[in-house]
């Protein structure tokens, strides 16, 4: 008997194609979030955008029981350009099960508003959590920060940023990340999703839509390459310890790869993860048998690191 189709949500919702426009971009994850964020893991509350600063709000998740809890502040992937909290929910829900307090931060996006932005705004609600989460039920003394894809960028760059601040993360989990951008496009590094039909030149375009939206248009923007705040494996020295996951059929895997090849050099705590055959993004498709036991990791090296 032939093998039965396979199921894949973001094939039926493109047909195939990768978006080529931050709008289509956009509508493309806005249009994943109810499959993403279905069957809502149990937690003990959910607070929907809360103000932080300069109209920056973050969706916050906690657990069940009582705090002070430990804090994993996270922020979303989507290319600089898309994604929210809210298509990122059920992910921090699964970590608010597990007892973390999950600030989901909305931070600004390119091209309306285009590095340093979101950026600072990363870095500014690191310092924000250090500052307030106590009111909310967390531990100011426990925090963490993680993201995936664009998250996993702006989660190491505000990390080593905060160094030597009292603000300063305990841990990182940098989930599929971009680390060094002046070596983005070598070793087949662009967008990697299942389903979807990639030729080079469409990849590249794809990268060139996010990373121009998000740095500006060449030649202006090579200075910026080498700087820790873009390339964060610039300042791998200063990273707090480190989970860096990826999966082994996605691009960005040599991206992962030079990063822990950075943190080993430098003597920094670290673990790292590949899962075979996983596409990029697929933490967050829980269909994909490798996805929950790679949030498990996630969670054992947290309550490590936290307590």
């Amino acid at each position: 008997m032939a093998d039965a189709p396979k199921f894949d949500p973001i094939a039926m919702m493109t047909g195939g194609q990768l978006p080529t426009s931050v709008e289509d971009l956009r509508g493309l994850l806005d249009g994943l979030a109810g499959f993403l964020n279905g069957d809502l893991p149990k937690v003990g509350g959910f607070q929907k955008a809360i103000p932080l600063f300069d109209g920056v709000t973050a969706d916050l998740v906690t657990p069940t029981g009582d705090g002070p809890f430990p804090v994993l502040v996270y922020l979303h992937g989507g290319g600089w350009v898309s994604g929210s909290p809210t298509s990122h929910n059920k992910l921090a829900h699964r970590f608010a099960e597990a007892g973390f307090l999950v600030l989901n931060v909305d931070y600004r996006m390119a091209p309306e508003h285009p590095f340093p932005v979101p950026f600072e705004d990363c870095v500014e609600a690191l310092r924000w959590a250090k500052r307030e989460i106590a009111a909310y039920g967390g531990d100011p003394d426990r925090i963490a920060v993680g993201g995936d894809s664009a998250g996993g960028n702006l989660s190491a760059a505000a990390a080593i940023a905060l160094d030597g601040d009292e603000a300063k993360p305990r841990a990182a989990l940098l989930i599929y990340g971009v680390f060094d951008f002046a070596r983005l496009g070598e070793e087949g590094d662009g967008p990697a999703m299942p389903g979807l039909d990639l030729s080079p030149e469409v990849g590249e375009q794809m990268v060139e839509m996010m990373v121009g939206s998000y740095l500006g248009a060449l030649p202006g923007r090579e200075p910026l390459l080498g700087d820790a705040r873009v390339s964060p494996i610039h300042a791998a020295a200063k990273l707090p310890p480190c989970h860096v996951v990826c999966g082994g059929a996605d691009p960005l895997s040599s991206q992962a790869d030079s990063l822990v090849g950075a943190l080993r050099a430098a003597d920094v705590e670290h673990e790292t993860f590949t899962d075979a055959d996983m596409p990029h993004g697929y933490v967050q498709i829980e269909m994909l048998p490798p996805a929950r036991p790679a949030i498990e990791r996630m969670i054992a090296f947290l309550r490590k690191q936290l307590g």
